[in-house]
C-alpha cells in the first residue's frame, strides 16, 4: 500500500477517520469489536507516511 501520491490533507482525513472508528468501537463496549487487525495495519501505514512527511496529527489511542 503506497501513499506517495496522496495529498497531505487526504492522509490526515483517512487517519482521522480510523481514529474516530477506534473511539466509537471502544464506546460500543470493547476493544476492537468492529475494527480488525487489517484496519490497524492500514492506520500504521498511514502514520508512517505522515511521520515521514512530518505532518502534525493526533495519534490513535489503541487502548
Amino acid at each position: 500500500m503506497s501513499f506517495m501520491q496522496t495529498k497531505d490533507e487526504r492522509l490526515l482525513a483517512f487517519y482521522e477517520n480510523v481514529r474516530r472508528q477506534v473511539h466509537l468501537d471502544i464506546q460500543a463496549g470493547g476493544r476492537y469489536r468492529l475494527i480488525g487487525e487489517g484496519v490497524k495495519q492500514y492506520a500504521d501505514k498511514l502514520r508512517e507516511e505522515m511521520e515521514r512527511r512530518r505532518l502534525r496529527f493526533t495519534p490513535i489511542d489503541w487502548n
